[in-house]
């Protein structure tokens, strides 16, 4: 009997510390995966996710620049997501994350990370050489044609003098170059007074030798 008596005991010990055991197990484990703040910082975004917190108790979130309000203290439940434009900045600034657990301080958090400087992305690039390229032939003056153009430079005619200039003007005008009808009768008249004029020397020749 004395001995059933301790095998009971051994027994119901060792359940107990297993038990034990394992309860100091779950609660050591418990934290790992309760309370997770995850958070990442860019050169213009800070991006936050707080899950597993107390869904019962009020859990603050702030989040600063180079202590300046970037988030004021936000109170939520359970879990926070949101993602803050950072403002621009010409150096690294610090950005600074406070969480304050609702359930036990121990699992608040703070924080701080670096923004580094965003790459100016419209910093123009080097202007490539002004120097204009060479003219290719195609672009080139047209060059003059072998085959010289037969169309002659068009020329002012000189003005045809009129062949009988006008008389109309009083006083008379230029002389009168070309014939007239009144030649043939003078050319005619003319001859017969040669004609005359002769037979009379002839006449007068033959009375003088017939007197001697």
């Amino acid at each position: 009997m004395t001995e059933i008596r301790r095998s009971w005991r051994r027994t119901g010990a060792f359940i107990a510390v297993a038990s034990a055991g394992a309860l100091g197990v779950g609660l050591s484990a418990a934290p790992a995966i309760a309370h997770t703040p995850v958070w990442s910082v860019t050169c213009d975004e800070v991006s936050v996710d707080l899950t597993a917190y107390s869904p019962t108790k009020d859990n603050t979130v702030t989040i600063t620049v180079d202590g300046k309000d970037l988030l004021p203290a936000k109170t939520f439940k359970g879990e926070f997501h949101d993602k803050l434009d950072l403002p621009e900045h010409s150096e690294e600034v610090t950005v600074r994350l406070i969480v304050k657990a609702g359930d036990d301080d121990k699992f608040s958090r703070d924080e701080t990370k670096t923004a580094p400087v965003c790459e100016d992305d419209s910093t123009p690039s080097p202007s490539p050489s002004t120097t204009p390229p060479s003219p290719t032939p195609s672009e080139s003056s047209p060059a003059p044609s072998a085959t010289p153009s037969t169309s002659a430079p068009a020329t002012s005619a000189p003005a045809t003098p009129s062949a009988q200039p006008s008389t109309d003007a009083p006083g008379g005008g230029l002389a009168e170059t070309g014939g007239s009808s009144a030649t043939p009768l003078i050319a005619g008249a003319a001859a017969l007074v040669i004609v005359a004029g002769g037979g009379i020397m002839w006449a007068a020749r033959k009375r003088r030798s017939a007197q001697h």
